[in-house]
């Protein structure tokens, strides 16, 4: 992973100056997700950058769960973070989470009230909102911000031990109502909750804020350069207060940078989990869904990934990614290194009426023309095969190569079929072709007789295997600014997944969940994991074979 990890961007070189300099003679990072939903396509970008830095500048990097807010998380979001993390090919050197620190925190949430920096406000949320002013106008003090240092400390303590309602007190920073930085126009440091932790059961009952708690569990764990996405940017003041006027030991610096935004893509947890929740995807690991685990059941690769995430870099500024390049990355991957066999996803039956009736013979295919090394292959020929319905018109267009009544066509490794006739049912539909094969023209005998300007793809129909195939598109149709009175529901693509019946070669039996396949003019497919069984296979299109996107 070095030469992944080694992208120039303005935190490597914050890092370099920071080690030449002596300000600091380690490198420790950290990946600290909040266990309410799971990762994305923007999270791994934080994830390479977090774990590569420490990796390039062999320091260490945390994951740790921020797990302040139990009414919003849950186990299984630590679980599949974690599997996440792993698969995309990193590994923590510590494991922690938020509320290991929980009584530290409370500790210097003490310390500040001892210190007349923090008071137990009684305004309700609403109240909070409408006395912290505006942009252009200063906020106003709340009626409670001169308790005594005694009796602020006696309510906080009351709070601990559950005396107080949820909402009905509060404890906040005192520093500066008239701030320009609404940040600091005392902000919410702990609130009551009477929720049952993922971690720590009911053991609180008051809980701190994200803002409150993410400085010290950097400052605690002895971060040195905390990295996040430029929201927090206005929030870094704070992040400062926090660490001094609690008094840490250690003194991490917060970085921002621009975070991942994708064309066509949803790149909200909040949006995401209510797709799940509405039912609108197959769950959080749909492969629609912008999700690792979603991507991962595509069939999408951490070596993509990885590689997409440097090709992107670290910026300040913000911009737009076309997800496109995305999809350049796994097809880059993955066209030497997997198999090309053939399927048929809308099945046409052709009947060569001149090859003998009972008679399969086995024929020589490459599994990758680009990649010798991968051997060849052993496939199936008789008197009947499935072609694609859209490889034959009966009223062709000009230049329209492949077959149709009186052309002749080579079939991939095979031979020359003619279309002979049509046969349709009682309504019009075409249900079958009859076509003649010319045995001189056989693959790899050399035949140089006559030429044809088509090849088509087939599969053996007597002994070809059954599957399903789902055909991904994106899930957002555009990138418009949401219109008045529409949310991003309303803007879905209802035609981001097909699923047809098709076939595929009889030693694709064989096939097991993740295993991935170039299918000829389709694109490259990976086996379903939540789907197949023993007796059906599942393929998820991961990427179709064109692209118009050029890396420069």
């Amino acid at each position: 992973m070095d030469n992944e990890n080694k992208s120039s961007n303005f935190l490597r070189h914050i890092i370099l100056e920071d080690l030449r300099s002596g300000k600091v003679d380690h490198i420790y990072t950290r990946f600290p997700p909040e266990p309410n939903g799971y990762l994305h396509i923007g999270h791994a970008k934080s994830i390479c950058l977090n774990f590569g830095l420490g990796d390039e500048f062999k320091g260490k990097t945390n994951l740790r769960f921020d797990d302040t807010n139990p009414v919003k998380e849950d186990t299984e979001y630590v679980e599949s973070i974690k599997e996440d993390v792993k698969w995309l090919g990193f590994e923590w050197d510590n494991l922690f989470f938020a509320s290991d620190y929980f009584e530290e925190m409370h500790k210097r949430a003490v310390l500040l009230i001892k210190k007349g920096k923090a008071y137990v406000c009684d305004l309700t949320a609403e109240e909070m909102r409408k006395s912290r002013g505006t942009l252009t106008e200063a906020g106003q003090e709340s009626p409670y911000r001169n308790r005594s240092v005694e009796e602020n400390l006696d309510l906080f303590a009351r709070m601990r031990q559950g005396e107080f309602k949820d909402g009905e007190k509060i404890l906040r920073a005192k520093i500066d109502m008239s701030s320009p930085n609404i940040n600091l126009r005392d902000p919410a440091l702990y609130r009551i909750a009477h929720a049952s932790h993922h971690n720590t059961g009911d053991t609180w009952c008051i809980y701190p804020m994200y803002d409150f708690a993410h400085p010290l569990e950097d400052a605690i764990e002895g971060i040195t350069h905390s990295i996040c996405t430029l929201e927090f940017e206005d929030h870094r003041p704070l992040y400062d207060w926090v660490v001094r006027e609690c008094e840490m030991e250690n003194t991490p610096h917060q970085y921002e940078f621009a975070r991942l935004n994708m064309t066509n893509t949803v790149m909200s947890k909040r949006k995401l989990k209510q797709l799940v929740d509405e039912k609108v995807v197959d769950g959080w690991d749909d492969p629609r869904m912008p999700t690792i685990s979603g991507l991962r059941r595509r069939g999408y690769t951490p070596e993509a990934i990885r590689a997409f995430a440097q090709a992107i870099g670290v910026a300040r500024s913000e911009s737009l990614v076309d997800s496109k390049m995305l999809e350049h990355f796994i097809r880059e991957d993955l066209k030497l290194r997997v198999p090309r066999p053939m399927a048929v996803i809308r099945p046409l039956k052709i009947v060569i009426t001149n090859y003998p009736e009972g008679q399969v013979e086995m024929l020589d295919a490459d599994n990758n023309k680009e990649n010798p090394e991968m051997g060849k292959r052993q496939i199936p020929f008789s008197r009947e095969i499935f072609i694609e319905q859209d490889d034959f018109m009966e009223t062709p267009p000009p230049k329209y190569h492949r077959l149709y009544p009186g052309n002749e066509v080579r079939l991939i490794d095979a031979y020359f079929i003619k279309c002979e006739e049509v046969i349709k049912d009682e309504v019009g539909t075409i249900v079958e072709i009859h076509c003649t094969y010319d045995p001189e023209t056989k693959s790899g005998t050399g035949f140089t007789g006559r030429k044809v300007k088509g090849t088509i793809h087939w599969v053996e129909a007597t002994q070809a295997v059954p599957a399903e195939f789902r055909l991904y598109d994106a899930l957002i149709l555009d990138d418009r600014e949401e219109e008045e009175g529409k949310t991003f529901l309303d803007y879905l693509n209802p035609n981001s997944l097909e699923i047809l019946q098709g076939f595929v070669e009889p030693h694709m039996r064989a096939a097991r969940p993740q295993d991935k396949f170039q299918f000829p003019r389709h694109g490259y497919f990976n086996v379903d994991p939540k789907y197949t069984t023993p007796e059906k296979l599942v393929f998820n299109l991961i990427v179709s074979l064109k692209s118009s996107f050029v890396i420069k």
